[in-house]
This record gives structure tokens, C-alpha cells and sequence, in this order.
């Protein structure tokens, strides 16, 4: 009797250890998830994307993040410079050099100025743009422009990875991962956070761009092919009824939630709960929210849908707005390459040579569709509650290198936001007379500043979004950034 009570009392205190030890994570997270009250067992989260309120009244409700894959050179798109155009084909002066470390980058060559650029001021901002940007120009007075940007690495690889989750080595959560586990789904049919790329290949370095890191995996990026069935598998087997797949799939869900509860800290486990929950509701929400059957000739004509070179990026774009119109909290689109190209220097904006071919073709890509989405977005009063982020791992040098292309830079370039709770027709910061480094380092934006800022606009505090990682809290700025205020409106 007294045997079977000390094992009575142990079992309840070794069952007490262990919901206590997981209460005082999820006690902490639970202080620190916006809109989530009360202490729980990570197993007592029953739906960990229900809907949850944001720190403070939100700008926005979705962010398209849109990924220049290569890293395309904003000297030749947006950054007028005509020092640059004056030295061209001169050695760079020395005092453009200071405090920074070129020998990373194959050495400094003669500063270059391709002569097919020309640049003409837009809007009643006077932004600048090339003449590779037609079509975006006429947007000038809707974006705000961070012309002081800067990162960490110069490798592609490494500054991806930073700039989608701000840490140079994987395992991190990215910033879509980040959004999903602080504001849950919006839609309960879909994703909170979709990727999309174009092309016949995953971006570089694939799903560490998009995984959820430490958080748990439910919150990872649901990745898009292009191509008209970008979900696959998503379809039921046309010899099942809809009877037979609920049937497997309750006793799927039986089966793996008995291994769920041995195993209460795997959110693998977890996640592929929810996914096989989720992908049954998707099999009616998502095709539909992927199609573009609906979409009249014209909408298609705005993305370039009409044009062999634009027509793969403009069709991921039109899913892009047909997600964010549907509550999809994060999509982030990586471009990839025009259909029919098989040379590996048109495959992305990094133009190490034959820098005029390589962004005559991507600019003709993406120019019409991204200005397009703009478009879109406005007149369908969507752009006042979302927010367009264009963005890439880096730029390049004043300098050419192998005679016609531009090295890597991560010391000052050009990035812009557009939409929800956005200063339009605004600049912040600018670069040197070459457009090699930020010309005043106390307005410089790192990635951190950027995700702080798109956060923000979320209704999140970065400093308060936290999550409890081994005894570390955790938030997605690591242990740096600050919301960029002026850029607000």
C-alpha cells in the first residue's frame, strides 16, 4: 500500500517536473506572445495559428517581401550619381576607400559607368530611376526609399540568410516565421506565410530562408512552385471519396497524437499535424486562391502576363496579390529567371560581367509586374494595408570587374517600401559621390532595422516579441535593431 502511494506521488511529481519545467517556457512565452493569455503546456495549445493581437494597433495587415535574388546593382536602377559618371574609367580615389575591406571582393578596379544608362527625375519627389525601370517610375511618389542600406558578408549565401533572418548560419527563425507565431492565420484555409519564386529551380539556399529555426515548425514558410499546380500532392486521388480521406486522416491524426503526447516537445510532430489539417481545408481554399483563370485579360496585361520575359514573374506576383487579398500575413517571392533561359549569368541579377545584358534582362522581368502589383494593390484598396518591401542580400561596386559586370557590396545600396504606414516620396539616407559607401553612417539601415521596422508596422515591438530558447529569450532582431522612424507615416 505504501509502495503503490511513494509510486502514486512519484508519478504525479515527475508529472508535475515536467509540466512545470514546459509551463515555465510557455508561462514566459505566454507573457510575451501578443494577444495570448494564461500559462499552458506547449500540448495544450490546441490551434498555435489562431489569431493574436498585435502589441499596439497594426498599419498593415500582409507584407509581399520581394527578393531580388544576385543582388541587382541600384547604382544602374535607382542611385543617380554623377561623380561616378565623371571619374568613370579612372582608378578609385583613395579617400572612397576608408573603412572598408575590399580584399574580400578580388580588389577594386576602375570605377565604371555603362553608357547605355541614362536617368531622368519622377514624380513631385524627383526620385531618380534608369531606363531600365520605366514602368516602376511611374510609382516614384508611392514608394520610400532606403538609400542608406547596408549589411554584414558579401557572400550570397550568407547575406540571404541574413536578410531573411537576420543571423549569418542557419537555424534561426526567418521574419515570415517570426510574423506567423506572433499573429497566428489570418485565413484558416491558407498559410500564414507563403514563398514564391519563378523559375525552374528553389532559390538559393532553398528553405533556410524560410524555416521556422527554434520556433516551433508550424510556423516555417509553405513554399509555392510556379507552374499551374504549385501545391503538390494537394489533390485527392481521383478513386477516393472525400469519406474514405476524412476517415484516414482521423486515424492518422489519432495515430500521430498518440506520439505526440510521449514526445510534447516535438514540434515537428506537431507541425505535420496541423499541416495534414490544413492541406485537407486547402484542397478548396487554395486552388482557387492560386488560379488565375478568373483574372480578366487586362489585370493580366498590368503584370506582363502578355510578354514571354516578364509573363513567369508577373504571374507569381498576381498570386502574390491573390494571397494577401485573401489574408496570407507574409509572402515572400524570390525572383528566379525568365522562362527559356539556360545561361547561368541571366539566371539572377548578379552580374559579375556583362552587367548591361544581365539587367536589361532582369529589369525587363520584373519591372512591368512589380509595377503592376502597385497598381493592383491601389486600385483595389489593398496598398493602405499592405506593405511592398523590394529588397536584395546586397548590391554591387562602382567599380567594374572583369571589364563589364560589378563585384559585390554590402556598404551602402538601395532598397524601398511602398504601402501601409509608409512616408511616400520619401528618401532616408543616401550613399558617397560614387556610390560606394553610406555617406553618413548614423542613418545606415541594417537588416535588423528593416525588420524591425516591418514588424512595426505589424503592431509588434521587436523588443517584445520574444520566445524562450534554451533558457535564452530569443526575438527577432537578435540583439540589435531600431524601428526606422522617419520612414513612418
Amino acid at each position: 500500500m505504501s509502495h503503490r502511494h511513494h509510486d502514486h506521488h512519484d508519478h504525479h511529481r515527475r508529472d508535475f517536473l515536467l509540466r512545470s519545467g514546459q509551463g515555465l517556457s510557455i508561462a514566459a512565452l505566454a507573457s510575451l506572445i501578443p494577444g495570448f493569455q494564461g500559462v499552458a503546456l506547449a500540448s495544450d495549445l490546441v490551434d498555435p495559428l489562431a489569431p493574436k493581437a498585435p502589441h499596439f494597433p497594426a498599419k498593415i495587415k500582409s507584407v509581399i517581401w520581394l527578393h531580388q535574388n544576385g543582388a541587382p546593382s541600384t547604382l544602374d536602377l535607382y542611385d543617380y550619381k554623377p561623380e561616378l559618371q565623371r571619374l568613370s574609367g579612372q582608378a578609385v580615389p583613395a579617400s572612397f576607400l576608408k573603412g572598408i575591406k575590399t580584399s574580400t571582393q578580388g580588389g577594386v578596379g576602375k570605377l565604371w559607368v555603362s553608357k547605355n544608362r541614362t536617368w531622368k527625375q519622377y514624380g513631385e519627389s524627383g526620385a531618380w530611376f534608369s531606363n531600365l525601370l520605366p514602368n516602376l517610375a511611374q510609382h516614384a511618389d508611392k514608394m520610400a526609399f532606403i538609400k542608406s542600406s547596408v549589411t554584414v558578408g558579401a557572400t550570397h549565401d550568407i547575406s540571404i540568410l541574413k536578410l531573411n533572418t537576420g543571423d549569418l548560419n542557419p537555424g534561426r527563425p526567418s521574419l515570415g516565421a517570426w510574423i506567423s507565431y506572433a499573429l497566428g492565420s489570418a485565413n484558416p484555409d491558407l498559410p500564414p506565410y507563403v514563398v514564391l519564386y519563378n523559375g525552374d529551380r528553389e532559390p538559393q539556399a532553398g528553405a533556410q530562408n524560410w524555416n521556422s529555426g527554434f520556433l516551433p515548425a508550424v510556423y516555417q514558410g509553405t513554399a509555392f512552385r510556379p507552374g499551374d499546380s504549385p501545391i503538390l500532392y494537394l489533390d485527392r486521388p481521383d478513386l477516393r471519396t472525400a469519406g474514405q480521406q476524412r476517415t484516414q486522416l482521423d486515424l492518422l491524426k489519432h495515430l500521430n497524437q498518440l506520439g505526440a503526447d510521449k514526445r510534447p516537445h516535438d514540434t515537428e510532430l506537431r507541425a505535420r499535424l496541423k499541416a495534414y489539417e490544413l492541406a485537407e481545408r486547402m484542397q478548396a481554399a487554395a486552388p482557387d486562391a492560386v488560379s488565375l483563370d478568373k483574372e480578366t485579360d487586362a489585370t493580366k496585361k498590368l503584370y506582363g502576363l502578355d510578354d514571354k520575359t516578364s509573363e513567369s514573374y508577373g504571374r507569381v506576383l498576381l498570386r502574390a496579390r491573390r494571397l494577401v487579398e485573401r489574408g496570407v500575413r507574409f509572402v515572400q517571392v524570390v525572383s528566379g529567371h525568365p522562362e527559356g533561359v539556360a545561361d547561368n549569368d541571366r539566371r539572377s541579377w548578379d552580374a559579375h560581367n556583362e552587367l548591361d545584358d544581365n539587367h536589361g534582362l532582369m529589369a525587363r522581368m520584373v519591372d512591368k509586374p512589380i509595377a503592376g502589383l502597385l497598381t493592383d494593390l491601389k486600385e483595389r484598396g489593398l496598398l493602405d494595408t499592405t506593405l511592398v518591401v523590394w529588397t536584395s542580400e546586397f548590391s554591387r561596386t562602382p567599380w567594374g570587374e572583369s571589364g563589364s559586370g560589378r563585384d559585390h557590396n554590402p556598404w551602402g545600396y538601395t532598397q524601398w517600401l511602398a504601402g501601409g504606414g509608409i512616408k511616400a516620396g520619401y528618401t532616408h539616407g543616401a550613399t558617397d559621390d560614387i556610390g560606394l559607401q553610406v555617406a553618413d553612417k548614423d542613418l545606415a539601415v541594417d537588416t535588423y532595422d528593416l525588420h524591425a521596422t516591418v514588424l512595426q508596422l505589424f503592431g509588434l515591438d521587436h523588443l517584445k516579441t520574444t520566445f524562450l530558447n534554451n533558457g535564452r529569450s530569443e526575438r527577432p532582431t537578435v540583439v540589435y535593431g531600431k524601428v526606422i522612424k522617419e520612414l513612418l507615416a
